[in-house]
């Protein structure tokens, strides 16, 4: 029997592990493996309507709500508001704090360089300069260090799609129904935030199969593979099986890791021939 993987997903709002990640993320899930969701602020400024206590509070139910449809045994917020993250050492001292706890085998954060949103940068930088402390004994010495670094793997979002590298590529087509399921219990976002920011609130369906649809059109990019994926999906999954992968998730390997080698990689990710059961 394979040893139980733990894998965290660092980013900067509720909602965006599931967008992101939760494809890979329900496949460890289904496999048995352990993963945790973390974010590093609390989603505050996510609406036009709803203040930030009340939406605070309506976002991490969201979060808990999702993490039992994908399979995801913990999502931690951290009470930092929206647009308030920088890269402090608190910050820094939290994510190491939530690695070590974790033990995690693997950590997804953000680019941490890159357009777009500055929470997700800000985010980057914190797990960025975070990974060399994670095994230091004299950082943080009552939270017991890792033996081994973590891999660490970097997710795309909307502003850093000039830099990130298609180094792994997830075939999600059998957990599509979670991922898309994780995202359904942002209402608040999927359904209400985002839609009206776009001028498509009057749009948004109230029936599943009606959101499944509006999900699978205006989440595209990050759903569903695309072509500049597919040597990605060859190279771990062989020709004949890339060419009919419908949806897809991709990961850079941070320039950041210790050195290691395509077999490991396969051990700890969700990859034919690596660890599909725990």
């Amino acid at each position: 029997m394979h040893r139980k993987l733990r894998v965290i997903v660092i980013l900067a709002h509720p909602d965006e592990p599931e967008e992101y990640v939760g494809g890979t993320a329900a496949l460890y899930a289904k496999a048995g493996h352990a993963v945790k969701f973390m974010t590093l602020t609390n989603g505050s400024a996510g609406h036009w309507q709803v203040d930030a206590g009340p939406l605070v509070a309506r976002r991490a139910a969201e979060g808990a709500e999702a993490a039992e449809r994908l399979g995801v045994l913990q999502y931690e917020i951290l009470p930092i508001d929206d647009g308030s993250l920088i890269p402090t050492l608190e910050a820094r001292q939290a994510v190491i704090r939530a690695i070590r706890e974790w033990r995690a085998d693997v950590v997804i954060s953000f680019h941490p360089d890159g357009a777009g949103h500055p929470d997700n940068r800000a985010a980057g930088q914190i797990v960025r300069d975070a990974m060399p402390f994670v095994g230091l004994r004299n950082i943080l010495p009552a939270v017991p260090p890792l033996a081994r670094r973590p891999l660490y793997l970097l997710t795309v979002d909307y502003g850093t799609h000039p830099q990130h590298r298609h180094d792994i590529a997830i075939d999600t087509t059998p957990v599509i129904e979670e991922k898309l399921l994780g995202c359904d219990a942002h209402v608040s976002q999927f359904y209400e935030f985002t839609p009206h920011c776009n001028g498509l609130l009057d749009t948004v369906p109230t029936d599943w199969a009606g959101r499944r649809a509006f999900l699978l059109e205006h989440w595209s990019t990050y759903l569903h593979a695309a072509e500049d994926m597919r040597p990605a999906l060859a190279r771990w999954y062989g020709d004949k099986h890339a060419e009919g992968v419908e949806y897809a998730e991709t990961f850079t390997v941070s320039p950041y890791n210790r050195p290691h080698s395509d077999d490991e990689l396969r051990a700890l990710l969700p990859l034919p021939g690596g660890r599909e059961s725990a």
